[in-house]
């Protein structure tokens, strides 16, 4: 569950980051905060899916789906430490 914590700590610094840098339009602010919404929501999923006892590779899997196209790399534009 820690590892969850700090998950949900980095994203939530990663968009005040993006909150800060003010360099979009209303427009582009917008698409950000809806893909900052979605790729939060994607990692909740994956959470409960590690939570209803299934393997890590199949929770990965769904999480890479989820965010296909929102993020930059295989974790959804995160990574941390197992």
């Amino acid at each position: 569950m820690k590892k969850y914590a700090l998950l949900f700590c980095t994203l939530a610094l990663a968009a005040g980051a993006a909150c800060a840098a003010d360099a979009h339009g209303d427009k582009e602010k917008k698409e950000d905060i809806a893909r900052h919404r979605a790729m939060a929501a994607a990692h909740e999923a994956a959470a409960k899916c590690l939570e209803a006892g299934k393997k890590d590779e199949v929770c990965e899997q769904e999480l890479r789906a989820a965010c296909k196209g929102l993020a930059i790399g295989k974790f959804c534009g995160m990574k941390h430490q197992h």
